[in-house]
């Protein structure tokens, strides 16, 4: 605890490495096979992370400040008979924009009632957000 995550290359006491750590299959210890396949890792992760973001960015460049647009149903005041969820909003940007958006990384502010525009706020990847407007009108 406190010293690394899975994964990391880190440097501790002897004894704790050999009472503790290898004791329990927690770490290895570092030859030159081993720091062979770390460095391996690290370029794959690298390669995966970089392609990861290329990817969220060509999502933003779609999906970044558009309007899309969902009909429901209402009653006669004008209120919905249910709200539009997050579900709903994935669903339309996959129908309108052609970009696949999982539904668990949009947030809205309020729960979408009645009709008129709202922002949503999609969570592309760490540190690169996109915002779309759901224009909500009578089916």
């Amino acid at each position: 605890e406190g010293k690394g995550k899975k994964g990391d290359l880190i440097e501790v006491a002897p004894g704790y490495a050999n009472n503790y750590l290898l004791k329990r299959g927690l770490a290895e210890r570092a030859t030159p096979q081993a720091l062979a396949e770390y460095e391996t890792r690290q370029e794959a992760e690298a390669f995966r992370e970089e392609a990861l973001r290329k990817e969220a960015e060509k999502s933003h460049e779609v999906i970044h400040e558009k309007t899309i647009k969902i009909t429901a149903k209402a009653g006669d005041v004008g209120r919905l008979f249910g709200s539009v969820t997050n579900s709903d909003i994935a669903e339309a940007i996959k129908e309108q924009l052609k970009t696949e958006v999982d539904r668990r990384r949009i947030t809205i502010a309020e729960d979408i009632k009645n009709f008129g525009t709202y922002p949503a706020e999609v969570n592309l990847m760490t540190g690169l957000n996109a915002i779309v407007y759901v224009n909500v009108t009578e089916e």
